[in-house]
């Protein structure tokens, strides 16, 4: 089944482009059947790229899937167009007394500053507070877990001794978890990030089980009970290229910048990196899509709690 995105969204022929099925607006009409109504907050400064990245995901599902986009309106995106953030962006104000049936908040470029600096900060954690009875469930990436942990329990992140940056090894610690249904024992997660949370402080939290971690990356999933809020450490959702144009992007301004880790063969930067992460990023949101929303969110949304 498709991705229900609207007509003109750039994300819209690259998918065509790469066999996703993708259904506009207009043919959705048409069709007699309710679709997954998915909000995404992109808080990322490329915004069309972290567009088509998940809407890749979230599109190679059976399930139909209605995908929305909300920006923060505390703070203006400086490196996407104003007509592309007019033409496909809502703010809270205009969509908060709607119900959706999951949620995305994405990971920011913002991990080293306090919470409370964030420009933004007060909106987000109003937002936060209102998925908790308006969202069946709610899938935090990188930036958006640790905001996500912070605020939800109290969980603060911690400065790691250096970036943390390249594909790890991680594994299933809680086998029964149905959102790793059919990973393999051990499979590979891009990261990039400067801070971390501490293993410790997630198990003193009863509210919430570690599910998935790594040796080098530490707590990769950790998630409530039923799963109203995942948290996700990684970015299983990048290209192939992510992190390479983030290496050469910092290598040419001058900053200190290690090779990612496990991508280029022989750490090699002129080599084509090998994306071994493809598979599971795309069981990953199946699963989120299937047993975190799908099979647990009401047919008719207004009667979600």
């Amino acid at each position: 089944m498709p991705i229900k995105i609207p007509n003109l969204l750039p994300a819209t022929q690259i998918l065509l482009d790469e066999n996703i099925f993708v259904m506009t607006e207009t043919r959705a009409i048409t069709q007699d059947i309710r679709p997954l109504h998915i909000l995404m907050l992109n808080l990322m400064p490329q915004k069309i790229v972290t567009e088509t990245q998940i809407a890749r995901l979230i599109g190679n599902t059976p399930l139909q899937v209605e995908l929305e986009l909300l920006q923060t309106a505390t703070h203006k995106s400086t490196h996407t167009s104003a007509d592309h953030m007019i033409a496909f962006y809502k703010t809270f104000e205009e969509i908060k007394h709607r119900k959706f049936d999951g949620m995305i908040i994405t990971g920011a470029p913002v991990e080293q500053m306090e919470f409370e600096e964030v420009e933004y900060w007060d909106e987000l954690c109003e937002i936060m507070e209102w998925s908790k009875t308006h969202v069946t469930s709610t899938f935090n990436i990188c930036w958006g877990a640790q905001a996500g942990l912070y605020y939800h329990y109290g969980i603060n992140k911690v400065p790691l001794e250096k970036k943390l940056f390249g594909v790890f090894r991680h594994r299933v610690d809680h086998k029964g978890s149905i959102l790793f249904r059919g990973f393999d024992d051990e499979f590979w997660v891009p990261h990039s990030r400067h801070t971390g949370v501490r293993t410790e402080d997630i198990e003193a939290c009863p509210e919430l089980k570690i599910i998935s971690t790594s040796d080098r990356a530490g707590v990769f999933v950790c998630m409530t009970d039923k799963g109203r809020q995942i948290f996700v450490t990684g970015h299983s959702e990048y290209d192939g290229d992510t992190l390479a144009r983030e290496y050469f992007r910092d290598l040419n301004a001058g900053l200190p910048i290690d090779i990612p880790e496990n991508y280029f063969p022989g750490d090699d930067p002129t080599a084509t990196p090998v994306v071994r992460w493809r598979s599971c990023a795309n069981l990953l949101y199946s699963n989120w899509l299937n047993y975190f929303v799908y099979q647990t969110t009401p047919y008719d949304i207004e009667e979600i709690r």
